[in-house]
């Protein structure tokens, strides 16, 4: 194996540790790291998450689940840290807002988050909307929604979302009267907290990811949707040059002072995009590293102190790639038969449609044998019972996410500590 500027030797030495291994994120993050020649190891509160089976996984540690016990998760960060001597945390999914919380705790921890109240502007998304009003940069019109009477006047269509959610599970596409009452038993009467009302954008779904350096942009990438996984998520990409994006996370990232990975999603006519969504993290990078971007390999170089040169790396256009068990698991929850999960699997094995020159990212077999089995129970659950798709994709996000109430018990641990 060989490393750009002979860095093989450091790349071996270095230890890293993924905040958890349940989500498709850490599954990437995994296999960039792995194939690059890391040591790698992670923390889940399940033994038989999907980063378990890969023969880049070197170890797996028990935890706590972090939405439920942030202070206990974080003691486990750190004792990790502490016996294995790991030279580097990398935060997979919500954990990097925990850790930018939870800072105080983490005295000795090395990762790379931005502070907490640049967290608060990106991390709701209301607060993202008033942020992006403030730079001025592109967003359907929104407005706050408080009770039922400021819906009154809206017309359909429109989404409904709450403040904060995760894999879409707080946003709705209210299109008549019918989903409109659903929404608002869902959303708006499930939670005091209020939610915001936003028009539908136009264009094909994409998004732009960010790697920063306290403010300063060291690479990005741009890609867009080819096939739809549960969220509805990129479940298959190709990379593209958007250079307005790229600009316009870079003003964000320099706004504030971002230090990190950062996503937009946004959807896009030739290029010129209408955002709709922040996650203040590197989201499923493996179109970006088969681009020429490592966005892991770059994570763990800074949080490392390595300096990492100007002007920032590019993803090169027209890369594609795919996650089979992804393609799968949405077929299943939005088409709910096993007639369309084999259809999907036919597709699969024949290379047509967004799997036609195009790399797996998730389970890559051949390089990584262990991976079969992660594909095999999660294609046999969708062949059973398609419904188990929806529950399989609630299990893994309920391992990771993270809440305001999460956030509201760690603030106070932190104050008494």
């Amino acid at each position: 194996m060989v490393t750009r500027n002979g860095r093989l030797a450091d790349v071996i030495r270095r230890r890293v540790l993924l905040s958890e291994g349940s989500s498709l994120t850490a599954r990437e993050v995994l296999t960039c790291l792995g194939t690059a020649g890391y040591h790698v190891e992670a923390l889940d509160p399940d033994r038989l998450c999907i980063t378990r089976f890969s023969r880049w996984m070197r170890r797996l540690h028990r935890c706590p689940r972090p939405g439920a016990d942030p202070v206990g998760y974080l003691a486990a960060v750190k004792r990790v840290v502490l016996e294995r001597r790991i030279d580097v945390v990398l935060p997979t999914h919500e954990q990097a807002w925990l850790f930018a919380a939870g800072a105080p705790l983490l005295v000795g921890v090395p990762v790379a988050v931005a502070d907490v109240a640049s967290f608060d502007r990106v991390q709701s998304k209301i607060e993202f909307a008033r942020l992006l009003d403030e730079l001025r940069l592109p967003q359907p019109r929104w407005r706050l929604i408080v009770d039922r009477g400021d819906l009154k006047d809206l017309q359909f269509p429109y989404w409904l979302k709450s403040a904060f959610s995760t894999a879409g599970r707080g946003v709705r596409l209210v299109s008549d009267e019918r989903s409109q009452a659903q929404a608002e038993r869902e959303l708006l009467e499930a939670t005091d907290a209020p939610v915001m009302a936003q028009e539908p954008a136009s264009g094909q779904y994409a998004q732009v990811q960010g790697l920063f350096d306290r403010g300063r942009l060291v690479a990005a990438h741009t890609s867009v949707q080819t096939g739809t996984g549960i969220g509805p998520s990129a479940a298959a990409r190709l990379s593209v040059d958007h250079p307005i994006p790229r600009a316009h996370i870079g003003t964000l990232g320099e706004a504030l002072a971002w230090h990190g990975g950062l996503t937009l999603d946004y959807l896009h006519e030739q290029g010129v995009p209408s955002y709709i969504e922040c996650n203040p993290r590197t989201v499923e990078p493996g179109n970006a590293a088969a681009s020429g971007v490592n966005l892991p390999e770059l994570q763990v170089r800074l949080t490392a102190g390595e300096h990492l040169p100007s002007p920032a790396r590019i993803g090169v256009a027209d890369v594609r790639t795919h996650g089979t068990i992804a393609l799968v698991l949405g077929a299943a929850a939005y088409r709910g038969t096993r007639r369309a999960v084999v259809a999907e699997l036919a597709r699969a094995a024949a290379r047509r449609g967004c799997y036609h020159k195009s790399a797996e990212q998730l389970t890559c077999v051949l390089r990584d044998p262990p991976s079969a089995a992660a594909a095999a129970f999660i294609i046999g659950q969708a062949l059973a019972s398609p419904r188990r798709a929806t529950d399989l994709a609630g299990k893994a996000v309920a391992r990771y996410s993270i809440t305001p109430r999460t956030i509201d018990t760690l603030a106070a641990a932190t104050q008494a500590a």
